[in-house]
């Protein structure tokens, strides 16, 4: 039917809690939300919107400049006759001279660190609430960061007994940390932790000192935590 509306459709996937402010960010910008798929630790939202019509006139003017292509085209092949399909080059061609590239081949970048990072440093430092952790998470997601820190608190997820949310801290100072941004792993067990070093712990518990390396996710400005992903724990 002429008068069917026609949807674009967008999967955006948001940490665990963070789904309301994901669905109102979107339907501000025009994005109806359909429905939710629940993972362990993000879950995938389905949105739509309806396209935006092709005006007439762009598409007749495309139309046009494609005729006029094809006929210009016949003109200048027909102009220089039809026998250099037999020629054959003279010398190689430029794809087979081509020299291979001397950059090297890409590797997965270093974890960024306080030692080599002045703003991660000082971000160590800060408050969990700052303005400083979002700009760094948004700047930042998806790459990895390693730091000495301490769990700050362990609890149980859900229903779970294998299963749990850490609350982490830079420093060593465990359940007593106070500065420092509220890192949280949600919804892990040991396995996910990735434990390593020359003694592995069967277990881990509040105030257990660590080098954590983990990938950067999103910051809940309304909750204070800055969500990470763990990648190695090393006891220290």
């Amino acid at each position: 039917m002429a008068d069917e509306i026609k949807y674009e459709y967008k999967t955006v996937r948001a940490l665990r809690g963070t789904d309301g402010l994901v669905i109102s960010k979107m339907q501000k910008d025009g994005w109806e939300y359909v429905e939710k798929e629940q993972g362990k630790l993000r879950s995938a939202l389905d949105f739509r919107r309806p396209k935006k019509p092709v005006p007439w006139l762009l598409i007749g003017g495309a139309a046009a400049v494609v005729v006029i292509l094809v006929v210009v085209i016949g003109v200048a092949s027909a102009l220089g006759g039809g026998d250099e399909k037999d020629e054959k080059p003279a010398g190689p061609t430029v794809a087979a001279t081509k020299k291979p590239s001397a950059r090297p081949t890409p590797t997965a970048s270093a974890p960024i660190t306080p030692e080599a990072d002045p703003e991660f440093a000082a971000l160590l430092k800060g408050d969990s609430c700052d303005e400083a952790n979002a700009a760094f998470a948004t700047r930042h997601q998806g790459e990895k960061i390693a730091f000495d820190g301490s769990i700050v608190n362990m609890m149980p997820h859900g229903d779970y007994h294998t299963r749990y949310d850490l609350l982490l801290g830079p420093g060593d100072r465990g359940s007593n940390t106070a500065v420092g941004p509220a890192f949280k792993y949600d919804d892990v067990n040991m396995y996910d932790l990735s434990l390593t070093g020359k003694e592995v712990p069967a277990t881990v518990g509040t105030g257990d000192k660590f080098r954590f390396v983990a990938e950067v996710g999103e910051y809940n400005a309304t909750q204070c935590l800055f969500y990470l992903h763990p990648v190695s724990t090393e006891p220290r």
